[in-house]
């Protein structure tokens, strides 16, 4: 009995000894081997027949659930959608489109201006009744977009009721390349350019960042140098809700306020500490600023308002952002057929403290970018439901601003009230000269 539990301890240390003595490169293939019996096992005795495809893009899907929520695979068919997004720009006619919730009809929320849809007299309002001979009856938005959407140069034929008439008219509208504006104003004017001014009387500019995509420095640059050239006496910056998009324009927008030191820097395993300094040209300076969040806003839009709040710049007014502060690169997979996107490294804000929110993260942590003592403004639900109306209503060409419906924005009127605040001893140093 003493011989043959000695005899199995020792083949157990053996069975130990072979498997410390193995490499990473055996242990790879040995897990990968794993993964290859069990597909063929499934693949073989599985009751109904399967998609290879499908099972290899599950199980790729399976291993990123694992990581984080912002890891993802891309595959073929959301490549395209997926590039369009990054990039804002894709083959359409020009038009935003709503459900309304009342008709469950497809409705013209806007068209954009220069676009298609615009020259062709659709206007806010419009019923969309069909789209290539499809009754859009019982239509998600997403189902309108993928119709709409095309290669440049194509036609999609319409059939549209306009607002007040009883008769609907039939549209064949050629698409083009359509360049979504990230940098928004407040509103419409009538020629359809957009109003940056809040205050044009004090020369209070309002400037909104929807996404920061490929061009959002270079568009914001152009309505910068308008306003400075105009007489901007204080600037108010809206990063409410906005997304994130790409570090490289978050790191150019945030130097265009700041003359020097740190805009951010980002910290991965197996990648080197990486860091952003300002540049003293370009800077836009002399103004006061305000930057409104909510907690909607995330990972670019918090690497802007972290950097300048942490540089004294701008004061941060609104609520505490969503807290992602994780970089997620993006690898080509299949010479570009799809693509992996993953997080590689963290975000760290000019004082060292950290962005990201982790799965575990109390309140009392760091993360995310607080608003500045004293500027904390939180809309309730309600407030938050009213306000993305009041906005939807205000961003439609044509649309005639009386009759919206007034909605008192309390993070904003906060805004104005600094701004006004910190233009007051300038004008009566002015005024004592």
């Amino acid at each position: 009995m003493l011989f043959v539990v000695l005899l199995v301890a020792s083949s157990v240390v053996l069975r130990a000894d072979e498997e410390s003595e193995k490499t990473d490169e055996e242990r790879y293939y040995e897990l990968m081997s794993l993964f290859v019996d069990t597909f063929e096992k499934i693949e073989k005795n599985y009751v109904d027949e399967l998609d290879r495809r499908e099972m290899v893009e599950a199980a790729v899907r399976g291993m990123l659930r694992e990581l984080d929520p912002y890891s993802n695979y891309i595959s073929r068919e959301d490549i395209q959608r997926f590039n369009q997004t990054v990039d804002q720009e894709f083959g359409g006619i020009g038009i935003q489109v709503y459900i309304d919730p009342e008709t469950t009809h497809l409705m013209v929320q806007t068209p954009l201006p220069g676009t298609p849809a615009y020259a062709a007299g659709v206007k806010a309002g419009d019923t969309i009744l069909e789209i290539e001979g499809k009754s859009t009856e019982g239509f998600q938005v997403s189902d309108a977009v993928e119709l709409l959407k095309g290669n440049r140069g194509d036609k999609v034929k319409l059939k549209i009721l306009h607002e007040g008439e009883t008769e609907p008219v039939e549209l064949a509208i050629e698409r083009d390349v359509i360049k979504l504006s990230t940098v928004l104003g407040m509103k419409y004017n009538d020629d359809a350019s957009w109003n940056f001014w809040l205050n044009e009387d004090e020369k209070i500019a309002y400037i909104r960042l929807t996404h920061f995509s490929r061009r959002s420095a270079e568009e914001l640059q152009v309505v910068l140098d308008e306003l400075v050239l105009n007489g901007m006496r204080g600037l108010i910056f809206d990063l409410r809700s906005n997304p994130g998009g790409l570090l490289n324009q978050a790191t150019a927008i945030s130097d265009m306020f700041i003359e020097s030191g740190r805009i951010v820097s980002t910290k991965g395993r197996n990648t080197p500490e990486r860091v952003w300094d300002a540049r003293a040209e370009g800077t836009y300076k002399g103004f006061p600023m305000a930057v409104l969040v909510n907690h909607f806003s995330a990972s670019a839009s918090e690497i802007v308002s972290a950097c300048l709040q942490d540089h004294g710049r701008a004061v941060v007014i609104g609520e505490r952002t969503w807290g992602k502060g994780s970089v997620q690169n993006v690898f080509d997979l299949e010479q570009g057929g799809s693509a992996l996107k993953l997080t590689t490294a963290s975000y760290h804000r000019p004082s060292g403290k950290n962005i990201h929110r982790s799965r575990k993260a109390k309140d009392e942590d760091d993360w995310g970018v607080m608003p500045d003592e004293g500027y904390q403004v939180a809309f309730t639900n309600d407030q938050l439901r009213k306000y993305l109306d009041y906005r939807r209503q205000l961003d439609v060409i044509g649309g005639h601003t009386e009759n919206v419906e007034p909605f008192e924005d309390i993070q904003l009127d906060k805004a104005v009230e600094y701004i006004q605040s910190e233009l007051k001893p300038a004008e009566a140093e002015e005024a004592s000269k």
